[in-house]
């Protein structure tokens, strides 16, 4: 396959669809999470805690990783990105969120950089996405090492207090 091919295929997966599965399953993990903490402080057990706290912890920065994927590509302000990143620290925050950039037009159905009508990348940041989106199965290897890397990195800063 020769790079023009591999750069003219347009994604299965839309910044929209990709950014609302995250999104949930954040919320997802931040309910399994909760209900952790009920046993835990209802003394029933406090395994569910560590076991849904690192799930959580590993959602939250793919989470993380894909605000910022998807805020290349819709140009979003640094008002509405650094929005998106606070919203996985609220409770269920991601998914009212999500929804309103849905609604407000900020998630698209294309990445503006793949495909056959795709944008040159004019920046580092840009080439970088376009290289991933022409090679989404790297990219997806990339990410799972770049989440695993960064969750251990915060592990290893001090777990969450609690």
């Amino acid at each position: 396959m020769t790079e023009t091919t591999a750069t003219a295929r347009e994604p299965r997966v839309s910044p929209r669809r990709f950014y609302a599965a995250v999104a949930l399953a954040e919320v997802i993990t931040w309910a399994l999470l909760i209900i952790g903490m009920v046993f835990k402080y209802s003394g029933v057990t406090d395994v569910l805690v560590s076991v849904f706290g690192l799930v959580h912890g590993i959602a939250t920065v793919a989470y993380g990783l894909t605000s910022i994927f998807v805020w290349v590509n819709e140009r979003w302000s640094l008002g509405t990105g650094a929005a998106s990143l606070v919203a996985a620290v609220v409770p269920f925050a991601t998914l009212p969120f999500e929804k309103w950039a849905e609604r407000t037009g900020r998630l698209s159905a294309r990445w503006r950089l793949a495909g056959l009508a795709a944008e040159a990348p004019r920046t580092l940041i840009e080439r970088a996405q376009a290289w991933c989106l022409a090679r989404p199965f790297v990219a997806l290897g990339l990410g799972v090492l770049a989440v695993a890397a960064i969750t251990i990195t915060l592990l290893q800063a001090g777990p969450p207090v609690g």
